[in-house]
């Protein structure tokens, strides 16, 4: 059973940046894709990016070229890192991963941009 662990959430100003961690654990495979995902209070999920195996990338519409995914393979850890937060960009943030086609998710991390 794979475990997801967020972190790096947090508040911080119109402008700034944050980056998120998402451990793994628990997986037989050497790389899971993974990605990030947004859930709105009203609970609506959002891509953010995704990271295939192999290290491809894609990202959602909104990013517009200010965020960037990347993997660190020996310690099974994804990164997100936000720059140029604004505050539309306000929701919890949640890691996903998929083997063998099942997916998990991690219990999220809450990123709040002030304006």
């Amino acid at each position: 059973q794979v475990q997801l662990v967020e972190s790096g959430g947090g508040s911080v100003q119109s402008g700034g940046s944050l980056r998120l961690t998402c451990t793994s654990s628990g997986s037989t495979v050497s790389r899971l894709p993974m990605g990030w995902y947004r859930q709105t209070p009203e609970g609506k999920t959002y891509l953010v990016a995704l990271i295939s195996a192999l290290g491809g990338t894609n990202y959602g519409d909104f990013v517009k070229g200010r965020f960037i995914i990347s993997r660190d393979d020996e310690n099974k850890i994804s990164y997100l890192q936000m720059n140029d937060l604004q505050p539309e960009d306000t929701d919890v943030y949640y890691c996903n991963a998929v083997e063998y086609s099942t997916v998990y998710w991690g219990k999220g991390t809450q990123v709040t941009v002030l304006g």
